[in-house]
């Protein structure tokens, strides 16, 4: 069979790796900030929420059934070739929506999302005001000024300006109501400038509001400023609401339509390199690969921040750096397509038409351990996306730069990584059940870390947990899933439980976590997971001594039992060896 070049298994491992290698490089290029370039955009946390939402929901039920489709009709290779090469096409749709206010892309560059003011405004704002001048006589105006326009800016600015200053000034309006402005955190409602007394414009505003009823005539003079103001406010407001509402629509569209062409490739090519070797006996070489896949991910998410780092807030008049995260998906995509030529994709000669998804969904039903583990897969997949969304703004809020964020990512893989060789030894002394609950405690206190962040670089030694929190905590649940699946439901449950549960998950999730973001803060919602993990994890360990015991015979043991046999007389070592067989199974849990 290996003159066959079919079958060249050494080619069609080496052709694997290398196109996990790619495909993480081309991830990490952009999934990790995405929110972050969203926020760039003008959107709040609540849009953000669902922009993820419908990307994660996307995901979750598109990609099984865009497989099914490829494996009925003998289609995944083209599969491969248009999700890779489509993917790359409509990511550059992102880069073509526009950002609602160039103050903000200024704002969140190089790290300048903190809560400190800058002293020197951004090219293109308005120079500060003195707030003196608000103050002299309204004989000193310029002919043709009214003190409406003074009381609308702060300034001694024409219409124009004052439209413009206005525009600002109602940003944050735009984004969250006047309540939500006070009690949330500055990072969430994008003030175009920050700081502990608030907008300077708004101050000098606030000092001519004062000085009018001193001025004769003041009350009239009052009443047509605030006549005015009201007007320009409200026009601005309007063509504002327009802005945001185009953005999101916008934004909603190209990412919706970027994820149905995404989403299919890699299960698509998980099956296909799965069949491949299952068919010469290879399979269990095929653990493994997902290593190749982080590897590529942690170089990815560093040298694109490494690039972006070294640019300016814009490429061009309006393009904000980071589409530069999509030219570089769209590069990478190019590459990946290219190894795609020679991925191995068995020719399946028989159509296979089997119900192993509906049988996989009736045994979740009819097992209360798949039950359990179903929510907690759930309940993972919802606290995961409040990471993936909102740390990096938690970070950009302490003035973390796109550098450190990546290479926080590459910490959380490469902890993986070197977390695998014990992986054997970890679910033997502590059990599955037993790491499950490490995993979950391990992320619990992951995430109340997160609520405390203080600085640029405290969120580096706490990545390390995630070699724990993600790695081992999914290797315990693979495994018990395993464990708990019929004979030929395996790959089929596992893929439910890491597509349809921790899918929806995430999707429910990242809706829930941005309006929490945005009525509170980024910290009271990390601290609200790490209330609800842990509330988990006690009633978890709780109900496992409750649940019906599982006991499974080896029959490869029995086999190889018989098989060495030499006499029919031995019913005790017989009973012996069986005994011992389930209690191996049991101790498992």
């Amino acid at each position: 069979m290996s003159a066959n070049p079919q079958w060249d298994v050494s080619r069609a491992l080496g052709v694997a790796r290398l196109f996990h290698l790619v495909c993480g490089v081309r991830d990490a290029c952009v999934a990790p900030f995405l929110t972050l370039y969203l926020r760039q955009l003008g959107l709040a946390a609540p849009w953000v929420g669902i922009l993820m939402g419908a990307k994660h929901l996307v995901a979750a039920f598109w990609a099984p059934f865009c497989a099914f489709l490829a494996k009925s009709h003998q289609k995944r290779r083209a599969l491969l070739a248009g999700s890779l090469l489509g993917s790359a096409v409509a990511s550059l749709l992102m880069a073509l929506v526009p950002p609602l206010d160039r103050e903000l892309v200024y704002r969140f560059c190089n790290g300048s999302g903190s809560t400190t003011a800058t002293a020197v405004p951004p090219p293109g704002a308005a120079p500060p005001v003195n707030a003196t001048a608000a103050q002299e006589p309204a004989s000193s105006l310029p002919a043709g000024s009214s003190p409406g326009v003074l009381e609308a800016s702060g300034s001694r600015n024409g219409p124009g300006e004052s439209d413009q200053e206005t525009s600002s000034d109602l940003h944050g309006y735009l984004v969250g109501s006047v309540d939500g402005v006070r009690t949330t955190s500055p990072g969430l409602l994008h003030p175009v400038t920050s700081g502990p007394k608030g907008n300077p414009r708004e101050g000098t505003s606030e000092v001519a509001n004062t000085a009018l009823p001193l001025l004769p005539g003041s009350t009239a003079l009052a009443r047509l400023a605030n006549s005015s103001a009201a007007k320009g406010k409200a026009q601005v407001l309007e063509l504002s609401l327009e802005g945001l509402r185009w953005t999101f629509i916008l934004s909603l569209a190209s990412v919706v339509f970027w994820e149905l062409l995404t989403a299919p490739l890699e299960q698509v090519a998980d099956d296909s390199l799965y069949e491949y070797l299952d068919f010469v006996d290879a399979t269990d070489r095929y653990g493994s690969l997902w290593i190749w896949r982080l590897l590529g991910m942690s170089a990815g998410a560093c040298g694109i921040a490494a690039l972006v780092g070294q640019l300016d807030c814009f490429l061009m008049t309006s393009t904000p750096r980071g589409v530069v995260h999509f030219y570089g998906y769209s590069l990478v995509s190019v590459l990946a397509l290219l190894v795609s030529i020679a991925f191995p994709v068995p020719i399946c000669r028989q159509r296979e038409h089997s119900d192993k998804s509906v049988k996989a969904l009736s045994l979740v039903g009819s097992n209360p351990r798949l039950v359990v583990l179903a929510f907690t897969v759930f309940l993972l997949g919802a606290v995961t996306s409040t990471v993936q969304n909102f740390l990096f703004w938690h970070m950009s809020d302490h003035g973390s730069s796109e550098l450190v964020m990546g290479f926080s990512v590459a910490l959380s893989l490469l902890g993986e990584i070197l977390l695998h060789p014990f992986k054997s030894t970890l679910l033997r002394k502590l059990s599955r059940v037993g790491t499950v609950g490490l995993g979950l405690g391990c992320l619990a206190g992951q995430l109340l870390y997160y609520s405390f962040l203080w600085s640029w670089w405290s969120v580096l030694p706490v990545q390390l947990l995630s070699a724990v929190s993600y790695g081992a905590l999914w290797w315990a649940l693979g495994a018990s899933i395993e464990a708990l699946a019929t004979p030929g439901t395996e790959r089929p449950l596992s893929a439910m439980f890491r597509g349809h549960f921790y899918g929806s998950g995430c999707s429910l999730g990242s809706f829930v976590a941005g309006f929490v973001a945005m009525r509170f803060s980024l910290a009271v919602l990390y601290q609200a997971c790490c209330a609800a993990l842990l509330l988990w994890l006690a009633l978890f360990l709780s109900i496992q001594p409750r649940l019906p015991q599982e006991r499974k015979i080896n029959y490869s043991k029995l086999l190889a039992m018989e098989a060495s046999d030499s006499s029919d007389s031995e019913q005790g070592t017989e009973r012996d060896w069986l005994v011992k067989a389930m209690r191996e199974e049991h101790s498992d849990w």
